[in-house]
This record gives structure tokens, sequence and C-alpha cells, in this order.
């Protein structure tokens, strides 16, 4: 599930952004320092209307000077609008350079998730890392987009406001200060209590997507097992987690506004009843109230634009520290100086004490002593129980893992001394799993390769028996891919033989490539499978032994080691482990038929 539970403060996104494109700095300075010019120029109007006020006021036995309102309003009508084209700037530059930094991070994630050790996934669900990509990035864009350039405007009208009172009046001044005071006083206690909450957010989030991400993709095997209730149960219980942490970071977060309303209005109440005392005594008159009024709106609204802003700080602060969590993972070693691919592979290939341990549990031996020789062109079976280590041997000799000891060689090169790039083009692969992607079934057959052309498309696809059911589509080979399309297991299963087919590699595994096809259509099949391998070095798991009996090489694993190797009638007349597991095979189909 989540992969960490690390707290990452504010500051610590914020150094995380800037240690990841130290580029954001310029833009986001100048799109912070026109949120500030323009929060100054705002500040600036109240004293304006102040001296119209002492106009109105010096004139209530005169005549009143147009002129001057005239002049002052024309100052502040462009004060006003210069503000209101800043504040534009900046929100077009902070939209700019976030949408930007959103795109780059998904591409690094994307880029990221290639190059993360096998190992990772072990810890870590897909559902979590969708949620990264997705989720946690479109989180951060919005929080740095909207409330950065709000924190630094409402911090500069803050500062600004509270000049300009002691400037104005002091003493109205100190009794604004003194009840804004426990604005910030709540402010901080309220920020202190929910940080944890923002962050248990993220978490269980990420763990309620890889919940619903498993649940859905093995939706039949659920409804099949009847396992709906725990699966409710299950996801009930994720999605109350879920609900508590979102309810007590939102009331949290939610309570500071409307105090802050409640403390503006009493700043108004303290201003209002030391203004009219001063103002009866002589020493003020009514435009230094009419401005202080003013600025106690302008002093106590940003305290709720700081409040409202800082909560969605907290919670990009949350997702922020997700996506680098995943963004400093550890990464496969660097291949600089590898070998490329061969440019004529023969297919000999050799195992030389392989030992090998998953990463996370390294006690447990998985392959602990295996050899084998194979010769170009060869059909080698791997065959034994579950566990005994047959797909492991697979993933070793594509790179997906490392071995710990011994080597796995190539026409005499070891793959540790090739690029993983260039192992995997050696190899085609059908496994258990297919895979179809939505798109047409021309862009399935020949996935990442180009030059193919519709002759070798048909050949692939009648030699594998699938050619008449493409012909049956709405549009052929230009058929989409999509739920639309009524499709079985066993053809897409014929489908992934036929892309094999197609890609040409000079090497191939096939994990059970018939295991999801019946009887007759096995028979086309393993025809197929025949012509494919043939002249290839090709390594079978064998699930059903009856598939693999013309193998030329069978190695037969147990608890990691190979304890026999040899053709199936070699093997057969062993008596050994092969010819039980082959015997209690052939009886458990013979009772079943």
């Amino acid at each position: 599930m989540s992969g960490t539970n690390k707290k990452n403060s504010i500051a610590d996104v914020l150094r995380e952004l800037l240690n990841y494109n130290g580029r954001l700095l310029v833009p986001i300075a100048v799109s912070l320092l026109f949120a500030a010019a323009g929060a100054v120029l705002t500040i600036i109007g109240p004293g304006m209307l102040s001296d119209i006020t002492d106009i109105i006021t010096n004139s209530l036995y005169a005549d009143i000077d147009l002129e001057a309102i005239g002049r002052i309003g024309v100052r502040l009508l462009i004060i006003y609008l210069a503000s209101a084209i800043l504040t534009y700037v900046e929100h077009y530059i902070m939209a700019t350079v976030t949408l930007e930094l959103s795109r780059d991070l998904r591409r690094d994630l994307s880029r990221k998730i290639n190059v993360v050790p096998m190992s990772y996934f072990n810890t870590v669900s897909y559902g979590d890392i969708l949620s990264r990509v997705t989720n946690d990035v479109s989180t951060l864009q919005q929080a740095l987009s909207n409330s950065l350039p709000s924190i630094i405007s409402a911090a500069t009208q803050f500062a600004g406001c509270l000049i300009m009172m002691f400037v104005t009046e002091w003493r109205m001044a100190l009794a604004a200060v003194a009840v804004t005071l426990i604005g910030f006083l709540i402010m901080g206690l309220a920020m202190l209590r929910s940080q944890k909450y923002f962050t248990a957010r993220q978490d269980n989030l990420s763990r309620l997507n890889g919940y619903v991400e498993e649940m859905y993709s093995g939706h039949d095997v659920v409804r099949i097992s009847r396992a709906n209730d725990q699966v409710k149960r299950t996801f009930g219980g994720l999605n109350d987690e879920l609900y508590s942490a979102d309810w007590h970071s939102q009331f949290l977060s939610g309570i500071m506004q409307p105090l802050m309303t409640v403390i503006g209005n009493l700043g108004y109440v303290a201003v209002c009843v030391v203004g009219a005392a001063l103002a009866m005594d002589g020493e003020i008159g009514f435009g230094v109230i009419v401005a202080f009024i003013m600025y106690v709106r302008l002093f106590t609204s940003p305290l709720s634009t700081l409040a409202q802003g800082m909560s969605q700080m907290q919670t990009a602060a949350a997702a922020g520290g997700h996506i680098f969590d995943f963004l400093h993972a550890g990464e496969l070693p660097g291949e600089a100086g590898k070998l490329a691919a061969p440019e004529h592979v023969e297919g000999r290939v050799d195992f030389d004490h392989v030992r090998f341990a998953y990463p996370d549990n390294p006690d447990k031996v998985i392959i602990k002593d295996f050899s084998a020789h194979v010769e170009p062109g060869q059909k080698v079976a791997i065959v034994g129980p579950t566990g005994a280590g047959k797909t492991t041997l697979v993933n070793l000799l594509m790179r997906f893992y490392e071995i710990d000891s011994g080597s796995i060689k190539i026409d005499g090169v070891p793959t540790g001394d090739m690029t993983r790039e260039a192992v995997h083009n050696l190899f085609g692969m059908v496994l258990q799993d297919t895979w179809l992607f939505e798109g047409t079934v021309r862009e399935n057959l020949v996935y990442n390769k180009e030059g193919v052309t519709d002759g070798q498309i048909e050949e692939a696809c009648r030699a594998c028996g699938i050619y008449h059911f493409i012909e049956t589509l709405p549009h052929g080979l230009d058929t989409v891919m999509d739920d639309s399309i009524a499709i079985s297991a066993g053809q897409k299963q014929l489908l992934t033989i036929a892309r094999a087919m197609i890609q040409n590699n000079p090497m191939l595994i096939l994990d059970e490539a018939t295991s999801s096809v019946d009887t007759r259509t096995e028979l086309i099949t393993q025809k197929a499978m025949d012509t494919l391998t043939a002249h290839r070095t090709s390594f079978v798991i064998a699930h059903r032994l009856s598939t693999i009996r013309n193998a030329d090489l069978i190695l037969v694993l147990k608890d990691g080691d190979v304890i026999e190797q040899g053709t199936h009638e070699e093997l057969l007349a062993r008596g050994g482990f092969y010819a039980e597991l082959y015997m209690s095979q052939f009886e458990k189909g013979a009772q079943a038929s």
C-alpha cells in the first residue's frame, strides 16, 4: 500500500520543488512580487478615501472642492486598475508555471516507474502509484497556483496595513492589533493540529485507491468467490479511515475562516469605540475613522486568506511528500558502459551456478545453485511445482532482477554486461496474463514495431487461428478494442501469440501460452507455436506437461534446484520426480474425463 509515512512540512516541499527545478524560482518570485505590489497599491486606497472624507467634512459649511475630489478619484482609479493588472499577470504566471510543473512531474513519475526495481512494487500497490501520478500532482498544482500568491498577497497586505495604521493613529492601531492577535493564536493552534490529518488523508486516499484498483481488476474472482461482503467491509473500513482524516482536516481548516470573520468584526467594534472617543475629544477627524474602518477590513481579511491558503498548502505538503518520496526511491543501477545487444544472436544460453533471493526477503533463497546449458534453437521447458522458481528463473534471464551470484550468458556474453533494454529486445514474451490496450487490433498486434505489412499481420494471425475472428469484427484490423467488442480470454491469448510472432525476436519466453484456449484451438496454437519456436531458443514455463513433450530439454525444478534434466522420454524412463508429476496429471485427466 502506501510506501511511506514520512511527514513533510510546507517548507520541506517548497525546498524539494526548488531542488527539483531551480528555474521555478525566477517566475515564482516575479509572480509573488506582482502579488505583493498589487496588495501595496490596495493599501494606498484608504488613505485617499480619508482625504476625501476630510474634504467633505471641512466643506459642511462651505463649498465642496469638487476639483480636489476629482483628482483623488482619478488617482484611486489608476491605483486600483494597476492593482488589477498586476493581479492578473501574477495569476497568469503562476498558472503557467504550475501547469508546466505538473506536466514535468507526471513525465518524471512515468519515467520513474520504469527505473525503480521490481521489488519496489512488492511494497507499494499500483493504485498507490496511480494516485501519486494523478491525484497528488493535481492537488499540488492547484495549491501552488491558487494559494501561494494569495498567501504572499495577504501577508503583504497585512504588514502594509499594520504600518499604515500605526502611522495614522497608533492608539486605534493597538486596539485593532490586540483583537487580531487572538486570530493568530487560533490559526497557529489549528495548523499544528491539522497537519497530521492532511498527511493521513493523502495516505488513506492512496490506500483506498490501491484497494479499489485491485478489487475491480479482480472483480470476476470476487463475485465467483462470493467475497462481496468481505470486500465491502474492507472498503468500508478504508473509507471510514479516509472520512475520519478528511473530516478532521476539513473541520480544523474550516473553522478558521468564520473565526477570522468574527475577529474582524470585533476589530471593527474596537476601532469604532476607540475612534469615537478620540473624535469626541477632538484629537482626530472623521476621515481617520473612515480610513481605519477600511484598514481594519484590509487588516483582518488577510487572516481569513492566510488561514485558507495555509490549509491548502498543508494539503499540498502532504501530496508533495508522496510525489517526492517516490521520485527519491532507489533506482536500478546505471548502465553507462554496458554493451548493446549483438547484431547476430545465435541463442546459446548458459546458467552458471546462479543464486538468487528477492531483495525484500534475502533470507529466503529461491534459486540456490542453478546451472544449465542451452544450445541455439533449442526449446527448453521449465517445469516444477508451485514455488519451485520457474517464473523467478525467467525474471532473472530477462534481468528484471539481478542475480546474487553466478552468471547468465547469452552467446557467451553475461547478461549483466548488457543493458537491460538490450536484453529485453532479445526476447519475445507470451504470458498467461494477456494485455491488450484500447486501440485498434492492428495497433495491438504491431505494438512498438515499425514497418509491419498487412501481409505479415495476416500470416501471423492465420498461423494462430485468430484471423477468422478478426474478419468478423466491424472494421477488421482497424476495429478499436474497447468494452463494446466481445472477446474471450482465449481470443486475447491468441492475439498476444500473434503479436509475439510479428515482433520476431530471436529468442522466446512462453508462460503456458495456451492455458486459456480450448482443446481444438490448443492444437492449432501448438502447431503455430512450433512454427514460431523453430530455429529460435525458447523457454517455456509449463504447467500442463502434455504441451512440452516435444521439448529439446526439460529442466525440472524443485525448491530452487534443478533436480532433473533431459527430454520427455528420458525423464519418463528414469521414473523420477518428473515421471511422478506427469503421471499424476495423466491420472487427474483420466479421472476428469
